[in-house]
């Protein structure tokens, strides 16, 4: 996983309330399991016409927004199936946060592992980011600082667990935490374990 760096970007306004999983990466794609690589299924119904051109009216098929890292959705945003990829997809294509009334809860939890930043606010706040968002506002996404910018007015500070924000930062995944976490525990085991069962370390 990547690490976290500032974003200053535009951002893609998405108010449509309960955008699921399965818009955001359809379901016959779900055998792709190639993380890095799968920006171009993303909203893949939404963005291409059967044919496969692209639907000229889709935001982030339009000037400046094809571009953005930040998506302001309507509430319920990754709703549905728990499928991971939903967030890989996202990232792939470029996204790294999004900022919603509220979250499907699989989906929030999949995102805060997979290097994407999801953040709730109010309606009425997510109402007037929209509306920023679609004249063209500059989104500023500072973690180091827990701040949520536009065109650099302060809107909000971001309020995620350290251990989250930690990890978003550094680009660690679970595993890197899990190492970082148990260090002591699994160096004590692999001495233990040396002692106890020679053979399995003896080179062959």
């Amino acid at each position: 996983m990547t690490s976290f760096p500032p974003i200053n970007s535009v951002a893609a306004h998405m108010p449509e309330r309960n955008i699921d999983t399965d818009a955001i990466y359809p379901a016959r794609y779900l055998l792709l399991m190639d993380r890095d690589n799968l920006g171009p299924y993303l909203f893949r119904d939404r963005r291409f016409h059967p044919d496969g051109s692209p639907r000229e009216e889709f935001i982030l098929n339009r000037e400046p927004f094809s571009s953005a890292q930040v998506i302001v959705a309507g509430a319920g945003f990754g709703c549905g199936s728990s499928r991971e990829q939903a967030v890989w997809t996202l990232t792939g294509f470029g996204v790294r946060c999004v900022i919603a009334p509220s979250f499907g809860e699989i989906f929030a939890g999949n995102a805060s592992k997979n290097g994407l930043l999801t953040i709730a606010l109010p309606e009425e706040t997510v109402q007037r980011l929209g509306e920023a968002a679609e004249r063209g506002a500059r989104f500023r996404v500072d973690l180091e600082e827990r701040l949520l910018c536009v065109d650099n007015e302060q809107i909000a500070v971001i309020d995620i667990p350290e251990s989250t924000r930690a990890a978003l930062l550094n680009g660690w995944d679970e595993t890197d935490i899990l190492l970082r976490e148990e260090r002591e525990a699994i160096a004590a085991f692999e001495t233990r374990r040396g002692l106890e069962q020679p053979w399995l370390t003896l080179e062959r």
